[in-house]
């Protein structure tokens, strides 16, 4: 696929998808079912957050690689597909939660949706070729991935904890 054609698609599917989760929120639009589950059903909120937990640090795979000399040559093909899984992160989120939550976790909620649009408006969408616009978006994003990680760690914690 042309790499153009392939930064559009995760730009447009990225939107789509974040436009839908917000919409879906704003306008009370529920798959009742799985609402129901996500509500009532302690087994399947504790597996889908392992679902959502897994992606989170799986994403991290690529810091990995970008600063292993022997992984390296795995980086063109893993940050394509740290791109499209998160791009489709909306999804795992909303299979987890179908609301924002409350205190620290609509703040966790907030942060994971604000990193997930700033990964999909990528530096290749931007084209800008100032390194310090590319180390200020670096910046960013990896700071906010820290605080996702962080605020969902302290998550499991007081899931577990309390229950």
């Amino acid at each position: 696929m042309n790499k153009s054609i392939q930064e559009k698609s995760f730009v447009i599917l990225g939107s789509v998808l974040l436009l839908a989760y917000i919409g879906q929120y704003a306008f009370s639009i529920r798959w009742e079912s799985l609402y129901q589950l996500q509500q009532l059903n302690e087994s399947y909120k504790r597996w889908s957050g392992v679902f959502v937990a897994t992606f989170i640090l799986f994403q991290w795979a690529l810091t990995i690689i970008r600063i292993s000399k022997k992984l390296r040559s795995y980086n063109t093909r893993l940050t394509i597909l740290h791109k499209w899984i998160g791009v489709l992160s909306p999804i795992f989120f909303y299979i987890h939660a179908m609301e924002f939550g409350y205190g620290y976790l609509a703040f966790l909620s907030y942060i994971f949706f604000i990193n997930m649009l700033l990964g999909t408006i990528n530096l290749d969408i931007i084209k800008s070729k100032k390194e310090w616009i590319f180390q200020a978006w670096m910046i960013i994003h990896v700071l906010l991935s820290v605080l996702i990680t962080s605020i969902t760690i302290f998550h499991i914690g007081v899931v577990f904890y309390y229950k």
